[in-house]
Protein backbone atom coordinates (compact mmCIF):
# COMPACT_ATOMS: atom_id res chain seq x y z
CA UNK A 1 0.00 0.00 0.00
CA UNK A 2 1.07 3.46 -0.98
CA UNK A 3 2.14 6.06 1.71
CA UNK A 4 1.39 9.64 1.48
CA UNK A 5 3.73 12.02 1.82
CA UNK A 6 2.90 13.76 4.96
CA UNK A 7 3.07 10.25 6.52
CA UNK A 8 6.97 10.14 5.33
CA UNK A 9 7.67 13.87 6.82
CA UNK A 10 6.09 12.90 10.03
CA UNK A 11 8.46 10.03 10.22
CA UNK A 12 11.69 11.84 9.16
CA UNK A 13 10.39 14.39 11.49
CA UNK A 14 10.38 11.14 14.42
CA UNK A 15 14.28 10.42 13.73
CA UNK A 16 15.72 13.92 13.15
CA UNK A 17 17.07 14.04 16.45
CA UNK A 18 18.49 11.03 16.39
CA UNK A 19 19.68 12.05 12.74
CA UNK A 20 21.24 14.71 14.70
CA UNK A 21 23.25 12.96 16.92
CA UNK A 22 24.41 9.99 14.61
CA UNK A 23 25.74 13.38 12.43
CA UNK A 24 27.17 15.32 15.37
CA UNK A 25 29.36 11.56 16.69
CA UNK A 26 30.83 11.08 13.35
CA UNK A 27 31.58 14.48 12.81
CA UNK A 28 34.00 14.07 15.81
CA UNK A 29 35.67 11.31 14.51
CA UNK A 30 38.93 12.33 12.44
CA UNK A 31 38.86 10.93 9.34
CA UNK A 32 41.53 12.77 6.81
CA UNK A 33 43.50 10.87 4.32
CA UNK A 34 44.52 7.63 6.81
CA UNK A 35 42.59 8.59 9.35
CA UNK A 36 39.93 6.72 8.62
CA UNK A 37 39.27 3.73 11.05
CA UNK A 38 37.96 5.40 13.87
CA UNK A 39 35.21 6.86 11.87
CA UNK A 40 34.39 3.40 9.95
CA UNK A 41 34.67 1.86 13.07
CA UNK A 42 31.63 3.91 14.59
CA UNK A 43 30.06 3.74 11.16
CA UNK A 44 29.92 -0.46 11.29
CA UNK A 45 28.73 -0.57 14.83
CA UNK A 46 25.89 1.70 14.00
CA UNK A 47 25.08 -0.47 11.07
CA UNK A 48 24.93 -3.47 13.29
CA UNK A 49 22.64 -2.31 16.10
CA UNK A 50 20.11 -1.34 13.34
CA UNK A 51 19.93 -4.92 12.04
CA UNK A 52 21.81 -4.34 8.85
CA UNK A 53 24.70 -7.59 7.80
CA UNK A 54 28.20 -5.37 8.20
CA UNK A 55 31.16 -6.04 5.87
CA UNK A 56 33.86 -3.88 7.07
CA UNK A 57 37.30 -4.76 5.59
CA UNK A 58 41.13 -3.45 5.34
CA UNK A 59 41.63 -3.07 1.44
CA UNK A 60 44.14 -4.73 0.24
CA UNK A 61 45.64 -2.38 -2.49
CA UNK A 62 47.10 -5.72 -4.21
CA UNK A 63 43.92 -6.98 -4.65
CA UNK A 64 42.58 -3.30 -6.91
CA UNK A 65 45.79 -2.29 -8.23
CA UNK A 66 45.36 -4.07 -11.63
CA UNK A 67 41.86 -2.96 -11.84
CA UNK A 68 40.51 -0.16 -14.43
CA UNK A 69 40.23 3.10 -12.23
CA UNK A 70 43.29 2.44 -9.80
CA UNK A 71 44.90 5.33 -8.69
CA UNK A 72 48.15 5.04 -7.14
CA UNK A 73 48.13 5.04 -3.53
CA UNK A 74 50.66 5.37 -0.37
CA UNK A 75 49.13 2.62 1.91
CA UNK A 76 46.10 0.35 3.13
CA UNK A 77 42.62 1.37 4.24
CA UNK A 78 39.32 0.51 5.77
CA UNK A 79 35.74 0.16 4.22
CA UNK A 80 32.42 -0.64 5.55
CA UNK A 81 29.38 -1.74 3.79
CA UNK A 82 25.81 -2.55 5.52
CA UNK A 83 23.43 -4.95 3.89
CA UNK A 84 19.55 -5.08 4.54
CA UNK A 85 18.04 -8.13 2.82
CA UNK A 86 14.88 -7.93 1.22
CA UNK A 87 12.18 -10.85 2.44
CA UNK A 88 10.75 -10.84 -0.88
CA UNK A 89 13.15 -10.09 -3.77
CA UNK A 90 10.89 -8.89 -5.84
CA UNK A 91 11.78 -4.93 -6.11
CA UNK A 92 15.13 -3.04 -7.48
CA UNK A 93 18.15 -3.20 -5.64
CA UNK A 94 19.54 -0.23 -4.31
CA UNK A 95 23.62 1.23 -3.56
CA UNK A 96 23.40 4.29 -1.44
CA UNK A 97 27.06 5.28 -1.13
CA UNK A 98 28.75 8.15 0.35
CA UNK A 99 32.72 8.81 1.57
CA UNK A 100 33.90 8.84 5.03
CA UNK A 101 37.46 10.56 4.53
CA UNK A 102 36.83 14.62 4.66
CA UNK A 103 40.04 17.46 2.99
CA UNK A 104 42.79 18.07 5.00
CA UNK A 105 41.77 20.90 7.81
CA UNK A 106 44.32 23.73 6.92
CA UNK A 107 45.97 25.63 9.56
CA UNK A 108 44.96 25.33 13.01
CA UNK A 109 44.61 28.78 14.25
CA UNK A 110 42.31 29.69 11.10
CA UNK A 111 39.48 27.34 12.99
CA UNK A 112 37.50 28.76 15.81
CA UNK A 113 37.22 25.45 17.51
CA UNK A 114 39.09 22.49 16.80
CA UNK A 115 38.47 20.67 13.40
CA UNK A 116 37.09 18.08 14.61
CA UNK A 117 35.48 19.60 17.84
CA UNK A 118 31.83 18.78 16.17
CA UNK A 119 29.24 20.85 18.20
CA UNK A 120 26.05 22.37 18.36
CA UNK A 121 25.44 25.94 19.05
CA UNK A 122 22.18 27.16 18.54
CA UNK A 123 21.10 26.63 15.66
CA UNK A 124 24.66 25.80 14.08
CA UNK A 125 26.72 22.57 13.88
CA UNK A 126 30.35 22.71 13.71
CA UNK A 127 33.16 20.04 12.40
CA UNK A 128 35.04 19.62 9.67
CA UNK A 129 33.64 16.84 7.21
CA UNK A 130 30.33 16.85 8.77
CA UNK A 131 28.85 18.67 5.91
CA UNK A 132 31.38 16.51 2.68
CA UNK A 133 29.92 14.44 3.17
CA UNK A 134 29.26 12.93 6.51
CA UNK A 135 26.00 14.64 6.72
CA UNK A 136 25.32 12.58 3.11
CA UNK A 137 26.07 9.80 5.09
CA UNK A 138 23.60 10.43 7.47
CA UNK A 139 20.62 11.55 4.86
CA UNK A 140 21.67 7.91 3.26
CA UNK A 141 20.98 5.93 6.74
CA UNK A 142 18.19 7.75 8.01
CA UNK A 143 16.13 7.94 4.85
CA UNK A 144 16.13 4.11 5.37
CA UNK A 145 16.02 4.59 8.93
CA UNK A 146 12.75 6.56 8.46
CA UNK A 147 10.87 4.02 6.23
CA UNK A 148 11.78 1.02 8.64
CA UNK A 149 9.76 3.84 11.29
CA UNK A 150 6.83 2.94 9.13
CA UNK A 151 6.96 -0.54 9.29
CA UNK A 152 8.27 -1.26 5.38
CA UNK A 153 11.08 -3.39 4.50
CA UNK A 154 13.11 -3.47 1.60
CA UNK A 155 11.44 -5.68 -1.25
CA UNK A 156 15.23 -6.04 -2.53
CA UNK A 157 19.00 -5.88 -1.11
CA UNK A 158 19.70 -2.25 0.20
CA UNK A 159 23.31 -1.84 0.43
CA UNK A 160 24.43 1.44 2.57
CA UNK A 161 27.95 2.08 1.76
CA UNK A 162 30.89 4.03 3.55
CA UNK A 163 33.99 4.30 1.62
CA UNK A 164 37.63 5.85 1.74
CA UNK A 165 39.72 7.73 -0.82
CA UNK A 166 37.25 9.73 -2.82
CA UNK A 167 39.21 12.87 -2.59
CA UNK A 168 42.27 11.56 -3.67
CA UNK A 169 41.87 8.41 -5.25
CA UNK A 170 38.74 6.67 -5.39
CA UNK A 171 40.04 3.52 -4.40
CA UNK A 172 37.57 2.96 -1.60
CA UNK A 173 34.40 2.73 -4.44
CA UNK A 174 36.95 0.71 -6.65
CA UNK A 175 37.26 -2.27 -3.73
CA UNK A 176 34.19 -2.58 -2.96
CA UNK A 177 33.11 -3.45 -7.00
CA UNK A 178 36.31 -5.71 -6.28
CA UNK A 179 34.32 -7.04 -3.49
CA UNK A 180 31.11 -7.93 -5.42
CA UNK A 181 28.40 -5.26 -4.46
CA UNK A 182 26.50 -4.27 -7.30
CA UNK A 183 22.83 -3.30 -7.15
CA UNK A 184 20.11 -1.94 -10.17
CA UNK A 185 20.85 2.02 -9.49
CA UNK A 186 23.57 3.82 -7.25
CA UNK A 187 22.67 6.87 -5.71
CA UNK A 188 25.00 9.53 -4.08
CA UNK A 189 24.23 13.10 -2.21
CA UNK A 190 27.19 15.19 -2.47
CA UNK A 191 26.01 18.53 -2.12
CA UNK A 192 25.22 21.90 -3.40
CA UNK A 193 22.36 23.38 -5.62
CA UNK A 194 19.61 20.47 -5.67
CA UNK A 195 21.23 19.67 -9.15
CA UNK A 196 21.07 16.44 -10.86
CA UNK A 197 25.01 16.76 -12.42
CA UNK A 198 25.07 15.33 -16.09
CA UNK A 199 28.88 15.32 -16.43
CA UNK A 200 31.89 14.85 -14.46
CA UNK A 201 35.56 15.63 -15.50
CA UNK A 202 38.45 13.16 -14.97
CA UNK A 203 41.33 14.38 -12.88
CA UNK A 204 45.07 13.19 -12.87
CA UNK A 205 47.70 14.02 -10.06
CA UNK A 206 51.43 14.52 -10.95
CA UNK A 207 54.62 15.43 -8.56
CA UNK A 208 57.76 17.56 -10.72
CA UNK A 209 60.46 17.04 -8.76
CA UNK A 210 63.58 19.48 -9.74
CA UNK A 211 67.02 19.15 -8.24
CA UNK A 212 68.91 22.77 -8.38
CA UNK A 213 72.90 23.33 -8.06
CA UNK A 214 73.38 24.35 -4.13
CA UNK A 215 75.76 26.77 -2.91
CA UNK A 216 76.53 29.35 -0.18
CA UNK A 217 74.02 32.35 -0.56
CA UNK A 218 77.22 34.13 -0.69
CA UNK A 219 77.64 32.93 -3.92
CA UNK A 220 74.60 32.87 -5.01
CA UNK A 221 75.17 33.55 -8.84
CA UNK A 222 76.84 30.33 -9.26
CA UNK A 223 74.30 28.11 -8.35
CA UNK A 224 70.65 27.34 -9.69
CA UNK A 225 67.42 27.75 -7.40
CA UNK A 226 65.30 24.86 -7.51
CA UNK A 227 62.12 26.92 -6.78
CA UNK A 228 63.15 29.44 -8.97
CA UNK A 229 63.58 26.92 -11.71
CA UNK A 230 60.08 25.79 -11.05
CA UNK A 231 58.31 29.02 -12.59
CA UNK A 232 58.60 29.09 -16.07
CA UNK A 233 57.22 25.16 -15.65
CA UNK A 234 54.48 26.90 -13.83
CA UNK A 235 53.67 29.10 -16.68
CA UNK A 236 53.88 26.31 -19.06
CA UNK A 237 51.20 23.96 -17.70
CA UNK A 238 49.01 26.97 -17.30
CA UNK A 239 49.32 27.76 -21.19
CA UNK A 240 48.73 24.09 -21.54
CA UNK A 241 45.66 24.38 -19.45
CA UNK A 242 44.40 27.00 -21.93
CA UNK A 243 44.51 24.73 -24.99
CA UNK A 244 42.67 22.03 -23.09
CA UNK A 245 39.90 24.63 -22.57
CA UNK A 246 39.49 25.60 -25.90
CA UNK A 247 36.27 25.58 -27.67
CA UNK A 248 37.24 22.96 -30.55
CA UNK A 249 38.70 20.54 -27.34
CA UNK A 250 34.90 20.57 -25.22
CA UNK A 251 33.31 18.03 -24.70
CA UNK A 252 29.86 18.80 -26.06
CA UNK A 253 28.32 18.52 -22.00
CA UNK A 254 30.94 21.48 -21.41
CA UNK A 255 30.22 23.57 -24.58
CA UNK A 256 28.68 26.31 -22.46
CA UNK A 257 31.81 26.25 -20.28
CA UNK A 258 34.61 28.18 -21.39
CA UNK A 259 36.87 26.79 -18.41
CA UNK A 260 35.64 23.69 -17.49
CA UNK A 261 39.43 21.73 -16.55
CA UNK A 262 41.14 23.10 -13.81
CA UNK A 263 44.69 23.30 -13.48
CA UNK A 264 45.98 24.23 -9.75
CA UNK A 265 49.99 24.01 -8.55
CA UNK A 266 48.51 22.56 -5.13
CA UNK A 267 51.68 21.90 -2.96
CA UNK A 268 55.07 22.88 -3.45
CA UNK A 269 57.97 22.47 -1.16
CA UNK A 270 61.68 22.72 -1.09
CA UNK A 271 65.23 23.81 0.48
CA UNK A 272 66.53 23.12 3.62
CA UNK A 273 67.10 26.77 5.09
CA UNK A 274 67.40 30.46 4.81
CA UNK A 275 71.08 30.75 3.72
CA UNK A 276 71.35 28.34 0.78
CA UNK A 277 70.92 28.22 -3.12
CA UNK A 278 68.02 25.80 -3.02
CA UNK A 279 69.10 21.78 -4.17
CA UNK A 280 65.74 20.55 -4.34
CA UNK A 281 62.02 21.42 -5.38
CA UNK A 282 58.86 19.50 -5.69
CA UNK A 283 55.14 20.77 -6.14
CA UNK A 284 52.03 18.45 -6.80
CA UNK A 285 49.79 19.63 -9.91
CA UNK A 286 46.06 18.55 -10.33
CA UNK A 287 44.87 18.81 -14.01
CA UNK A 288 41.15 18.13 -15.37
CA UNK A 289 40.01 15.95 -18.01
CA UNK A 290 37.12 15.78 -20.31
CA UNK A 291 35.20 12.73 -20.39
CA UNK A 292 36.46 10.36 -23.42
CA UNK A 293 40.01 11.82 -23.25
CA UNK A 294 42.29 9.05 -22.57
CA UNK A 295 44.38 9.44 -19.37
CA UNK A 296 47.86 8.67 -21.08
CA UNK A 297 46.70 11.29 -23.61
CA UNK A 298 46.45 13.84 -20.91
CA UNK A 299 49.40 12.72 -19.42
CA UNK A 300 51.91 13.17 -22.50
CA UNK A 301 50.32 16.12 -22.17
CA UNK A 302 51.30 17.81 -19.00
CA UNK A 303 55.05 16.30 -19.52
CA UNK A 304 55.34 17.58 -22.88
CA UNK A 305 54.92 21.03 -21.63
CA UNK A 306 57.00 20.23 -18.71
CA UNK A 307 59.93 18.87 -20.58
CA UNK A 308 59.07 21.66 -23.50
CA UNK A 309 59.68 24.08 -21.18
CA UNK A 310 62.65 22.47 -19.39
CA UNK A 311 64.98 22.93 -22.47
CA UNK A 312 64.36 26.22 -23.06
CA UNK A 313 65.43 26.82 -19.41
CA UNK A 314 69.59 27.47 -18.93
CA UNK A 315 69.74 24.86 -15.88
CA UNK A 316 67.43 22.51 -16.68
CA UNK A 317 67.87 21.81 -19.98
CA UNK A 318 70.45 19.88 -18.75
CA UNK A 319 68.79 18.69 -15.58
CA UNK A 320 65.81 17.32 -16.91
CA UNK A 321 62.85 17.25 -13.95
CA UNK A 322 60.93 14.31 -12.85
CA UNK A 323 57.44 13.50 -13.35
CA UNK A 324 55.88 11.04 -11.34
CA UNK A 325 52.01 9.70 -11.57
CA UNK A 326 50.55 10.11 -8.11
CA UNK A 327 47.02 9.89 -6.76
CA UNK A 328 44.26 10.26 -8.45
CA UNK A 329 44.01 8.34 -12.17
CA UNK A 330 40.52 9.37 -12.41
CA UNK A 331 38.25 9.07 -16.13
CA UNK A 332 36.11 11.97 -16.73
CA UNK A 333 32.01 10.31 -16.81
CA UNK A 334 29.03 11.57 -18.44
CA UNK A 335 25.87 10.46 -16.82
CA UNK A 336 23.61 12.23 -19.67
CA UNK A 337 25.41 10.01 -22.12
CA UNK A 338 23.65 6.77 -20.63
CA UNK A 339 20.76 6.60 -22.55
CA UNK A 340 19.88 2.64 -21.66
CA UNK A 341 16.75 2.40 -20.04
CA UNK A 342 17.86 1.39 -16.48
CA UNK A 343 19.79 5.02 -16.39
CA UNK A 344 16.33 6.89 -17.49
CA UNK A 345 14.41 4.96 -15.37
CA UNK A 346 16.68 5.99 -12.79
CA UNK A 347 16.62 9.68 -13.79
CA UNK A 348 12.82 9.55 -14.07
CA UNK A 349 12.50 8.40 -10.46
CA UNK A 350 14.48 10.87 -9.00
CA UNK A 351 12.76 13.67 -11.13
CA UNK A 352 9.43 12.71 -9.91
CA UNK A 353 10.84 12.66 -6.26
CA UNK A 354 12.38 16.01 -6.56
CA UNK A 355 9.45 17.34 -8.21
CA UNK A 356 7.10 16.23 -5.73
CA UNK A 357 9.35 18.24 -2.90
CA UNK A 358 10.87 20.86 -4.28
CA UNK A 359 7.68 21.71 -6.53
CA UNK A 360 9.54 21.91 -10.02
CA UNK A 361 11.92 19.83 -12.16
CA UNK A 362 15.04 18.64 -12.02
CA UNK A 363 17.84 20.35 -13.33
CA UNK A 364 21.01 18.98 -14.60
CA UNK A 365 24.71 20.30 -14.06
CA UNK A 366 27.64 19.50 -15.42
CA UNK A 367 30.48 19.81 -12.64
CA UNK A 368 33.93 20.37 -13.12
CA UNK A 369 35.26 17.95 -10.41
CA UNK A 370 35.20 14.16 -9.98
CA UNK A 371 33.10 11.85 -7.83
CA UNK A 372 32.82 7.92 -7.33
CA UNK A 373 29.88 8.02 -9.56
CA UNK A 374 32.34 7.29 -12.49
CA UNK A 375 33.37 3.46 -10.86
CA UNK A 376 29.14 2.61 -11.63
CA UNK A 377 29.15 3.98 -14.32
CA UNK A 378 32.34 3.30 -16.29
CA UNK A 379 33.25 -0.03 -14.81
CA UNK A 380 30.14 -2.04 -13.37
CA UNK A 381 27.29 -1.28 -16.01
CA UNK A 382 25.29 0.91 -12.83
CA UNK A 383 22.84 3.84 -13.46
CA UNK A 384 25.15 6.26 -10.80
CA UNK A 385 23.15 9.51 -10.02
CA UNK A 386 24.88 12.34 -7.95
CA UNK A 387 22.37 14.57 -6.76
CA UNK A 388 23.55 17.12 -5.43
CA UNK A 389 21.91 19.00 -2.56
CA UNK A 390 21.76 22.77 -1.77
CA UNK A 391 25.53 24.04 -0.16
CA UNK A 392 27.47 26.71 -0.38
CA UNK A 393 31.28 27.20 -1.61
CA UNK A 394 32.51 24.14 -3.61
CA UNK A 395 35.63 24.35 -2.84
CA UNK A 396 35.65 23.63 0.46
CA UNK A 397 32.55 21.84 1.48
CA UNK A 398 29.33 21.00 0.37
CA UNK A 399 26.64 18.81 1.10
CA UNK A 400 22.59 18.66 1.83
CA UNK A 401 20.41 16.72 4.41
CA UNK A 402 17.22 18.72 3.55
CA UNK A 403 15.57 16.83 0.73
CA UNK A 404 16.81 13.34 0.44
CA UNK A 405 15.08 11.54 -2.04
CA UNK A 406 14.05 8.19 -0.78
CA UNK A 407 15.16 4.84 -2.61
CA UNK A 408 13.44 4.68 -5.77
CA UNK A 409 12.79 1.15 -5.73
CA UNK A 410 9.84 -0.83 -4.24
CA UNK A 411 10.39 -0.69 -0.06
CA UNK A 412 7.01 -2.97 -0.03
CA UNK A 413 5.51 0.08 -1.70
CA UNK A 414 6.01 2.43 -4.47
CA UNK A 415 8.40 4.77 -2.70
CA UNK A 416 10.11 5.77 -5.79
CA UNK A 417 7.47 8.73 -5.74
CA UNK A 418 8.17 9.69 -2.41
CA UNK A 419 11.13 12.15 -0.52
CA UNK A 420 12.53 11.36 2.70
CA UNK A 421 13.27 14.94 3.92
CA UNK A 422 15.88 14.84 6.77
CA UNK A 423 15.51 18.54 7.68
CA UNK A 424 18.80 20.39 7.01
CA UNK A 425 20.76 22.06 4.07
CA UNK A 426 24.38 23.35 4.35
CA UNK A 427 25.16 26.57 2.56
CA UNK A 428 28.14 28.61 2.71
CA UNK A 429 28.43 31.65 4.81
CA UNK A 430 31.96 32.94 4.37
CA UNK A 431 33.37 31.76 7.37
CA UNK A 432 30.97 29.12 8.10
CA UNK A 433 29.00 25.78 6.57
CA UNK A 434 25.64 26.19 7.48
CA UNK A 435 22.58 23.64 7.81
CA UNK A 436 19.41 25.43 7.49
CA UNK A 437 16.72 23.74 8.30
CA UNK A 438 14.02 25.13 6.13
CA UNK A 439 10.56 26.00 7.77
CA UNK A 440 8.06 23.58 6.09
CA UNK A 441 6.01 26.43 5.71
CA UNK A 442 7.35 29.27 4.00
CA UNK A 443 6.12 30.98 1.00
CA UNK A 444 6.11 29.38 -2.34
CA UNK A 445 6.87 25.70 -0.64
CA UNK A 446 5.75 22.53 -2.56
CA UNK A 447 2.41 21.59 -2.33
CA UNK A 448 3.06 18.56 -0.56
CA UNK A 449 5.03 20.90 2.13
CA UNK A 450 1.98 22.81 2.34
CA UNK A 451 0.00 19.22 3.21
CA UNK A 452 2.13 18.47 5.60
CA UNK A 453 1.51 21.84 7.52
CA UNK A 454 -2.07 21.22 7.23
CA UNK A 455 -1.93 17.76 8.19
CA UNK A 456 0.41 18.04 11.57
CA UNK A 457 -1.76 18.13 14.61
CA UNK A 458 1.05 20.39 16.69
CA UNK A 459 0.83 23.05 13.82
CA UNK A 460 3.79 24.12 12.51
CA UNK A 461 6.12 21.30 13.82
CA UNK A 462 9.67 22.20 14.56
CA UNK A 463 9.40 25.58 12.72
CA UNK A 464 7.84 26.58 16.09
CA UNK A 465 10.86 25.61 17.97
CA UNK A 466 13.02 27.29 16.10
CA UNK A 467 11.65 30.50 15.12
CA UNK A 468 10.50 32.92 12.50
CA UNK A 469 11.71 32.86 8.85
CA UNK A 470 13.25 35.79 7.24
CA UNK A 471 11.12 37.39 4.60
CA UNK A 472 11.49 35.14 1.63
CA UNK A 473 11.31 32.04 3.25
CA UNK A 474 14.39 31.18 4.68
CA UNK A 475 16.15 30.94 8.15
CA UNK A 476 18.31 33.69 9.06
CA UNK A 477 20.69 30.75 10.77
CA UNK A 478 20.59 26.73 10.71
CA UNK A 479 23.61 24.60 11.27
CA UNK A 480 27.05 24.86 10.16
CA UNK A 481 29.02 22.26 9.10
CA UNK A 482 32.37 23.29 9.30
CA UNK A 483 34.42 26.08 9.36
CA UNK A 484 35.85 27.59 6.23
CA UNK A 485 39.98 27.66 6.90
CA UNK A 486 41.39 29.02 3.15
CA UNK A 487 40.36 29.45 0.05
CA UNK A 488 43.24 26.64 -1.39
CA UNK A 489 40.90 23.90 -0.53
CA UNK A 490 40.02 22.96 -4.22
CA UNK A 491 37.34 20.54 -4.88
CA UNK A 492 38.96 17.37 -6.47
Amino acid sequence: MDLDITVILHAVDALFDRELDFLLELARHPSARGQEQSAQGFIARELGGLGYEVDSWQIDVADISGLPGFSPVIGDYDNAVGTLRSRSKRGRSLILNGHIDVVPTGPLDMWERAPFDSHIDGDWMGGRGAGDMKAGLASNLFAIEALKHLGRHPAADEFFESVVEEDCTGNGALARLQRGYRADPALIPEPLAEKLVSSQVGVIWIQVRLKGLPTHVAYAGSGANAIEAAIPLFEALHLLEGRMNAQECRHHNYAGLSHALNLNIGKIEGGDWASSVLAWCVFDVRMGAFSGQNLDDVRHMIEGAIFDAARNHPFLASNRPEVVHIGFAAEGYSFKDDQSAAARAAVGALDRAHCLVVGKPLEHEAITATTDARFFGLYADTPARLWRGRGGDPRVQRACRSRMPAPHHPIDHPVHRRLVRPEGCITHARRRHRVHRPNPHWQGQSRCLQRHARACPSGPCRARRLGPCQPGGRRSAGFYTGLRPYSGHERH
